[in-house]
This record gives structure tokens, C-alpha cells and sequence, in this order.
């Protein structure tokens, strides 16, 4: 709650022009940023990968409940998951959002029903901007995640992203991107952990005049593995992954439709493919 405070004061000072003068309030974009995500998770793995702290969420407090009946260790499984977080704009600097995610698993016996899985609450924001200067763009994002209901197994994910983006022209339709992707767990059960997981990347992106934008980003995913009872339930890993994103803007940069494919190596293959399409109430 401070950190949000923290936040909503930045950006009200974001907001005022370089003379100091207040500028002109505008309302901030409001929308619900719905994404659905279909994944293939390998066996003896978690749902790990860049940004998709609600499908881990998920499978990790599936794992650290059931884990003790599966002498096998965690098998193959397929997942959908849904999020629904409401997003607001605070500025162009900043924004804050919350909400639920479900999700529907398959572990070889069918897919389970689809229930409210897990809460999320986060901001974004550009702690600089480049402004056609020499110093790129750099942006934090961190995300609370906590698993439902509220039981035994139930676990809290901490997701924190710092994104350094350069651009290679004064419209930032095209450059360069760097990172850092850190998350922590922790399990609700004295006899699980689960140890953080770290991906380093670098990609690029373009955006036609049509307002398609296409990303990259391929970096090296390092994950220290998970343990229930003395026993382990995935071990650790560093492998490769890359992402891919597709979107359609609008002429002021809001996005309208998102595709993302996403491989992770842990270390067999993981597939993921999201669909992202925001519901505006307020867009700017």
C-alpha cells in the first residue's frame, strides 16, 4: 500500500510542466487487460517464463499440495489461465493495476474446472525516460501474486522486471531492449520451497506506420529449482528462452490486440501463447 501511495505521488508530479506549473489533468486510461494464456508445461517443471507470474502461481501451489501424491514427481500437464487485472493509467510514466486470474489444468486425467486461481496487485513505472537523449528508458515492474484459497500449499510470488529501452528514433518506433526478470516464492507449508528464478535477456523491437509492433527479447532463464518433504519436485535449470510479441497500437500507443508466443527451455521444451485484448472503459 505505501509502494502504491508512493507511486500515485510520482505521478502526479510526473504531471506538471517543466516550469513547474501544474499541468492540465487528464483522465487516465481505465481498461481491463485481459489475457489468456495457453501453456504446455514439460514434466518435472513449474510454469515458469518471462511475465506469467499467474500461471506459476497456479501450478506451484498445485504442485506443494498434491506433491506427496505423486511418487513420480510432477508430470506433464497443459494449462489455460485468464487474467483479468484492471489497469490504470496514472500517466504516461506510470501505472497501476489488480485483479484475479483462473486458470483450468490438464495433468493426463482431463482438464480440472476452471477456478479463480490466484490475486495479483503491481506498477509500472518509467523511473526515466529518454526523450531523445543518450540514456535509455528505464522501467520497473513488480507484481504480488498470491495463490487461492487461502490453505495450506497457498503461495506468494514477488515478480519484479527492470526493461532498459533505447530508441533509435525521436518517435521510438524502432531500438533496443535489455533486462532483468527476478522472482521470489514462497510456500505457505513448512516442508516445501520453492528458490528464485532469474532471466537476463536482450531483443529488440519495430513499429510500422500501420501501428503493428512487433517485439523480440531472447535471454537465458536460471531457476533454482522446487523440494517438498526432502523430496524434488523440479530441478534446477539454466536454459534458454525467447518471446516474441505482436501488437496493435492506436495512434497514441495504447495497445488494441496482443499476441505473444513464448519457448522456455527447462530444459525440454515449454510452449506458450497468449492472447492479449484490452477492454477500454477510458482511453485517451
Amino acid at each position: 500500500m505505501g509502494l502504491l501511495c508512493l507511486t500515485i505521488s510520482a505521478g502526479t508530479a510526473f504531471a506538471a510542466d517543466d516550469d513547474g506549473a501544474p499541468a492540465k489533468p487528464d483522465v487516465p486510461n481505465i481498461y481491463l487487460d485481459l489475457r489468456t494464456t495457453y501453456a504446455t508445461i514439460p514434466a518435472g517443471t513449474l510454469g515458469l517464463g518471462l511475465g506469467n507470474t499467474s500461471l506459476s502461481a497456479a501450478f506451484e501451489a498445485l504442485a506443494a499440495r498434491r506433491g506427496a501424491t505423486l511418487p513420480n514427481g510432477l508430470p506433464a500437464a497443459k494449462s489455460i489461465a485468464v487474467d483479468l487485472p484492471l489497469t490504470v493509467d496514472v500517466s504516461e510514466r506510470v501505472s497501476l493495476y489488480g485483479g484475479v486470474s483462473g486458470s483450468t489444468t490438464d495433468i493426463g486425467g482431463g482438464w480440472s474446472a476452471l477456478d479463480i486461481t490466484s490475486w495479483n496487485i503491481g506498477v509500472q513505472a518509467d523511473l526515466y525516460q529518454q526523450n531523445g537523449g543518450r540514456i535509455p528508458t528505464i522501467t520497473l515492474q513488480s507484481t504480488l501474486t498470491q495463490s487461492v484459497p487461502n490453505e495450506p500449499g497457498m503461495t506468494n510470488s514477488f515478480n519484479n522486471i527492470l526493461e532498459f529501452d533505447y530508441a533509435l528514433d525521436e518517435d521510438e518506433t524502432r531500438g533496443w531492449l535489455a533486462g532483468l526478470q527476478y522472482t521470489t516464492t514462497t510456500i505457505a507449508s513448512p516442508l516445501a520451497s520453492i528458490r528464485p528464478n532469474t532471466i537476463l535477456y536482450v531483443g529488440g523491437y519495430y513499429q510500422w506506420p500501420s501501428n503493428w509492433k512487433f517485439t523480440g527479447r531472447l535471454g537465458m532463464q536460471s531457476f533454482g529449482g522446487a523440494q517438498l518433504a526432502g523430496r524434488t519436485l523440479a530441478e534446477p535449470f539454466t536454459q534458454p528462452i525467447l518471446r516474441l510479441d505482436l501488437d496493435r497500437m492506436d495512434d497514441n500507443d495504447n495497445r488494441l490486440f496482443g499476441i505473444t508466443a513464448q519457448i522456455a527451455w527447462m530444459p525440454k521444451p515449454s510452449y506458450q501463447v497468449t492472447l492479449r485484448t484490452p477492454l477500454y472503459a477510458v482511453r485517451n
